[in-house]
């Protein structure tokens, strides 16, 4: 299955899937909003107002399996997302990323290798994956901030990608 066609839900609950983004660049994290990496959301939303119009997109998907650590609804998080840290891109529903009821979305990204070869598990929350307008996925975990150089030369390749195509 190409991973643009798995369905999943907006915090607003609207049908959504990547190929609404199939032309650019997305950033898929799966975030919490009360997480020692929550201060990530600053650097997400900084990648979004720079690359935003140039054709990438962050997309958060706020997930409750680590310590409980997004334990709102999504008006919670929406609010404590954009008070907080000015939250500007789009918010998914609450999913599950690892598990036996793990998102369809995320039973594909798993099994994504990152730099050291190892799929499998999302290890904890702000776990990301820079999917290319060609539809490859790039995977870093969640220590990788997100102004990493690693991460932001994922995004200037796809960037250039959807340039040149």
């Amino acid at each position: 299955m190409d991973i643009r066609d798995i369905p999943f839900t907006t915090i607003d609950g609207d049908a959504a899937s990547l190929a609404e983004y199939a032309d650019q660049v997305v950033l898929i994290v799966n975030v919490a909003s009360r997480c020692g990496l929550t201060p990530q959301y600053e650097q997400l939303e900084a990648l979004q107002r720079e690359y935003g119009p140039r054709g990438f997109t962050v997309l958060g998907f706020p997930c409750n399996q680590f310590a409980g650590q997004e334990p709102g609804d999504g008006d919670d998080i929406k609010a404590f997302c954009s008070m907080t840290y000015g939250v500007t891109f789009p918010l998914m529903e609450k999913v599950k990323v690892n598990g036996r009821h793990r998102h369809p979305l995320y039973v594909e990204l798993t099994k994504v290798t990152d730099r050291r070869g190892r799929a499998g598990r999302v290890k904890w929350n702000f776990e990301k994956f820079v999917v290319q307008p060609n539809g490859e996925v790039q995977r870093f975990r969640p220590e990788t901030l997100p102004d990493d150089p690693s991460v932001i030369a994922a995004i200037e390749r796809g960037l250039e990608l959807a340039a040149a195509a």
